[in-house]
């Protein structure tokens, strides 16, 4: 049952009612625009509560789909990077093909190239094998060489094939001359054991004037060798024989741990 303030409240409500619906239409209209005023701000709260609602639910990305655009921007950046990696490849081919072919253009001897397609198992650097052979015109003893320096020169021809004995092979001598004010000269030839990325430089006069750094050449004693091509630089030397001559140790010009292409001199 309804208490007395109850009634009370029902009354007033009644007659607030009655007395909205007596009063004049301008007044009316009025009254109704300020009790819209009044509510305005809530629905336009609720409102843009409901349009952020709908904004956030198209936004909202499942964690598997995430994962899976993650893992494509990975592929894509890799791809990219690999893209990026052989343009710098190819670019760098191409500068060392155009060295080469200006190097072949201002030799002083006739050359051609030749790649390098096998090395020696047993004993990797001291002997290789290039892909130019008889049927190329290639002879025994003919000399081999690189952009930088001395190789060695071919010790047997196939028709197809020859094989290329390298500085430092124990059966690989080669008459040279230091850049130095004296002109010293001697014989390359294989250093000990443990220097593998040596030469040793013998029968050099005991007053021998070797500094680090000179450079060394083929004299063009011997018959093989043309002169002038340069074969390395000394690093350093030692007294032999009690001192009646000299031997050095030299770091040839030509990485011979890495040979791709080379030249051999036709004469």
């Amino acid at each position: 049952m309804l208490r007395r303030p109850h009634y009370i409240a029902l009354g007033l409500v009644v007659l607030l009612t009655l007395v909205i619906f007596n009063l004049p239409s301008r007044t009316t209209a009025r009254f109704k625009l300020g009790i819209g005023g009044l509510f305005l701000p809530l629905f336009g709260l609720a409102s843009s509560s409901q349009q952020a609602a709908l904004a956030a639910g198209d936004t909202v990305i499942s964690r598997g789909e995430l994962l899976r655009e993650i893992e494509g921007l990975r592929r894509e950046n890799q791809q990219l990077r690999i893209q990026a990696m052989q343009a710098e490849g190819a670019s760098g081919e191409n500068a060392r093909l155009r060295q080469l072919l200006g190097w072949q253009r201002q030799a002083p001897w006739k050359v051609k190239s030749a790649r390098v397609v096998l090395r020696e198992p047993s004993n990797w650097w001291r002997t290789v094998q290039i892909n130019l052979g008889s049927r190329d015109g290639l002879r025994v003893n003919q000399t081999v060489l690189t952009v930088e320096g001395l190789v060695g020169r071919v010790s047997s021809v196939g028709l197809t094939s020859s094989q290329v004995l390298l500085l430092g092979d124990p059966d690989c001598k080669v008459s040279a001359q230091v850049e130095n004010a004296t002109r010293d000269a001697g014989i390359i030839g294989a250093s000990g054991p443990l220097d593998r990325e040596l030469v040793e430089m013998g029968y050099l006069s005991g007053s021998a004037n070797l500094k680090s750094g000179q450079v060394v050449r083929t004299s063009g004693n011997g018959g093989i060798y043309p002169p002038n091509i340069t074969i390395g630089t000394v690093v350093d030397s030692h007294p032999a024989e009690y001192g009646l001559a000299t031997v050095a140790r030299v770091k040839p010009a030509a990485n011979l741990n890495a040979l791709e292409e080379v030249w051999v001199i036709f004469q």
